[in-house]
Formats: structure tokens, sequence, C-alpha cells
């Protein structure tokens, strides 16, 4: 009896899974707005008589902000709370949707899409990620994958519903409807987001609090010496890289197969195989990296993403399209999942909000040159062989640079609270 006793206060759900479930619903509506965007491609360049590559530019500079806006949201969490950035993003989503659906001009349309979306996804993103690696150590990389699945989730579902909504509604009233969607479950969800298992009397992954003072600051690296350590540099090369050709596909791949004679109804499908791949890659392979460790998984992820690019250069039909969509989407969500879990690795939770902000401004600089030149190039050429072969070498080289820093020394000193970053963690140790 006494046994069983001392087991039931650990029967209770602990609170760090509500902040997941925050941080899943954040992302789901944030990302998932955002993916909806190639449903749209075909009628603002039709409405608006524009290019390909013009029209692209649209999306590349929402990537930019929502990820270049990492370096700026990360230190206002760490200072002020990821809950009150995570609301005020997802409002700023639905206000840009709302203003996208208004729009008289591509130019008009770029600015409420881009600054809106942009804005409010780069304001709650790395701040929820921050939030969530504060509650877990030995299953961060599960706990971070679930979180992230949110992408994954919207990829399937937002761009069908968008696709069914400019059918019934036309796409103004459509980026209407989908503001208002952000609104009430982003802004709603974004509440449970918490920062400190300490706040609640915890530890990470529910054990007891370590025996120090509520206010002590978290173990890790300050970002000056996060951000000149050999292995941030390794991680920001390679992630600067691969998002050159990341994100090509969430925007070409149904301009691609409405191109090959497919179906408009069959070609939004394929971004749907993309979120269900992301969402098992997220959910399974965070798990298996938490096992085997991340910091070799991180490049499989990447390798993996280069061999399904191989798939797309070579498919023109719906299935093989859709083989490449779901392999391609189980790899980058397994990239997506580590990341962060990875850089709460090396470098604790003392910022890691502001580091994860200044890592994630290499996947803006990518994102804003990636999607457009690839559209650019098709205005071109009329073909996307180039920017798929392009996608094909960043992602290869990129692994190349992660397995190379995996050897290295960690070559940064730790803060002054922690030895984080040059020793292995209880999460890598287990």
């Amino acid at each position: 009896m006494t046994s069983f006793s001392h087991s039931t206060p650990r029967t209770r759900l602990f609170r760090g899974w509500f902040v997941v479930a925050g941080a899943f619903a954040v992302t789901l509506v944030g990302f998932g707005s955002a993916y909806t965007f190639s449903t749209f491609l075909e009628s603002l360049q039709r409405d608006f008589g524009a290019s390909r590559g013009s029209v692209s530019l649209v999306f590349s500079l929402a990537g930019f902000l929502y990820f270049g806006l990492g370096m700026v949201s990360g230190p206002l969490a760490d200072r002020w709370g990821a809950r009150r950035l995570a609301v005020a993003g997802m409002v700023l989503v639905g206000l840009g949707l709302a203003a996208a659906g208004q729009a008289r001009s591509l130019a008009e349309a770029c600015l409420a899409y881009g600054l809106g979306v942009g804005l409010g996804v780069g304001a709650s993103y790395v701040p929820v990620l921050g939030a969530v690696q504060r509650w877990f150590v030995r299953r961060r990389g599960f706990a971070s994958g679930l979180a992230v699945s949110g992408i994954g989730v919207g990829t399937l579902a937002m761009p069908p519903l968008a696709s069914l909504l400019i059918e019934a509604l036309g796409w103004r009233h459509a980026y209407g409807a989908l503001g208002v969607l952000a609104v009430v479950v982003g802004a709603g969800m974004a509440l449970l987001i918490e920062d400190d298992p300490r706040h609640r009397g915890l530890g990470p992954d529910g054990d007891p609090p370590q025996p120090q003072a509520p206010s002590a600051v978290p173990a890790g690296f300050t970002v000056r010496d996060a951000i000149s350590s050999r292995r941030f540099a390794g991680l920001y090369a390679a992630c600067l890289i691969s998002s050159f050709g990341l994100f090509v596909p969430f925007v070409h791949l149904v301009p691609y197969a409405l191109d090959h004679g497919l179906p408009a109804g069959s070609a939004v499908l394929l971004l749907g195989a993309i979120g269900i791949g992301s969402t098992a890659g997220r959910f399974f392979l965070g798990g298996l990296a938490d096992r085997l460790g991340r910091q070799l998984a991180l490049p499989l992820m990447s390798a993996g993403m280069a061999l399904s690019l191989v798939v797309w250069a070579v498919s023109s039909g719906f299935w093989g399209l859709a083989v490449f969509a779901f392999a391609y989407g189980v790899f980058y969500g397994g990239f997506v999942a580590l990341l962060p879990a990875l850089v709460m690795d090396y470098f604790g939770g003392r910022s890691i909000g502001a580091i994860l902000g200044v890592l994630y401004t290499s996947v803006a600089f990518g994102t804003l040159v990636g999607p457009s030149a690839a559209g650019f190039a098709f205005d071109i050429s009329r073909s996307y062989m180039l920017p798929i072969l392009a996608s094909i070498g960043a992602n290869l080289v990129a692994a190349g640079v992660l397995v190379a820093m995996s050897k290295a020394r960690p070559g940064a000193r730790p803060g002054p609270r922690g030895t984080v970053g040059n020793e292995p963690t209880h999460a890598q140790r287990s």
C-alpha cells in the first residue's frame, strides 16, 4: 500500500504536456496558414497578372520574417515570457490573412500576408519552442517533435481546407476565414504556454526540482559564448545551406503538379502528403533520436531530404510525386524536430530562446532566396529541374557539414552557471 500511494502522484498528467499542446496548436495554425500559400498562388497570379517568381516573393518575405524575427522574439521571450509573444503572434497572423483578402494589388498582398503572417509566426515560433525545451530532459526530442508536429498537421489539414474555402467563398473570403481561425484557435491555445517548470514547483519531466533558489538562472551558455563556438558555426552553416531548398516544395510542388496535368484537388493532396510525412517524422524520428543520438541523427535528416528530392526530379505522375512528398515530409519533419533539441543539448536553457533566434536567421536568409529563386528559374526555363537539383546539392552539403561538426570539439566556454555543451547532457546519454 505504501508503494502504491507513493506512485499515485506520478500518474497525474505532467504540466509540460499542456505546454506541448499549446506549442502544437501555435505551430499548426501559424505554419498551416503559411503553407496554404501555394493553394492561393494560381489565384494571385491570375488576378494580379504576375509572374510565378514575383508571386513566390510573397512567401519568401513571410518566411524571411518568421525565421529572422526569432533573433528578436527569442530574447524577448527570455525576458517577458513566451505566452505573451505567442498570443500576440497568433493575432498578427489572423490580421495579416484578413488584410491579404482585401488586397487590391500584388504589392498589397505581399505586405499584408508577408508582414502579418511573417511577423506573427516569427513572434511565436521560437518562444514556444524554447519554452518546451525547458520542461523536458529525458524526453526532450519526443516533446520537441510533438510540439512542432503541429507544422505537419497544419500542412496536412490547412491547404485542403483553404482549397475548399476558395471554391466555396473565393480566395478573398477564404483568407478572411483563415484569419478568424488563427485568432480563435491559435491565440486561445497559446494561453497554455508556460516558461519554466520551477514556477509550478516541478523539475523537467515532472521530477522534483533541483535544490536551487526559484530565481536561479538555468544552466547553460550565454548567447555570446554560444554563437562564438564551433558547434554553433557548424549548425548555422548547415541550416543556411539546407534552407535554400528547404521550402521550395511547399511553394512549387502544387504548381509543378498542375503543370504536369494533375487536377487541382490531387495537386493539393500532395501538400497533405508532406504534412502526413512531416507529422510521422516529428513523432517517431524525434523519439528514436533520443535513443540513438541526436547529433548523428540530424545529418541523416538532410541526407534523407536530398534522396527524396531525387524522386521529385524523375516524377511527373501523382503516385511518384506522392512518394516524394511523403518521404520529404518525414525527413523534413525529423530535421525541424531535432534541431531545437540539439541546440538545448549543446548550449543549455539559460538563453535558449535567444540562441534559437540567432540560429534561425540562417533559415530566414535561405527562405528569402530559395522559393523566389525557384520561381524566377521557372519563369526563364519553364522547368523546375534546376531548382530541384540545387536543393539536392544543398542538402548533401549540409549533411556533410553536420557530420564534420559532430566530430569537432565544442570549442566554446560555458556560461558561469553550467558546463552544458562541453559535456554530454543527461538527454544525450540516455
